[in-house]
């Protein structure tokens, strides 16, 4: 069971890094890097050593909980530069951002 929590992470963390690396849009890109996050969050919760009866391993899951924290963060930051680059370009693309088809 945990092979396919890790597994399924894994997936999420390519499918962001393809969303990321396509889309030019720089909102679709900040939701990419948030998938490419929940992924790498996933993996490590499920990689967290349980032996037995035994309780898991805390240490993964307060560093996954400390990461949600940031990313939120991260999240708020770039959606507010996101905002100042609509408002000086009027689209919210990067100047020199082409499509990749």
């Amino acid at each position: 069971m945990l092979f396919i929590y890790a597994l399924t992470g894994a997936g999420l963390f390519c499918l962001g890094l393809y969303a990321l690396i396509v889309y030019v849009h720089l909102l679709r890109k900040i939701l990419a890097i948030n998938i490419m996050g929940s992924g790498v969050f996933l993996v490590l919760v499920s990689l967290a050593l349980r032996s037995g009866n035994a309780q898991p391993d805390p240490v993964p899951h307060a560093m996954v909980i400390t990461g949600i924290v940031v990313a939120i963060s991260a999240t708020a930051l770039a959606l507010m530069l996101m905002l100042k680059v609509t408002i000086a370009t009027g689209k919210a693309e990067l100047p020199n951002s082409k499509k990749v088809e």
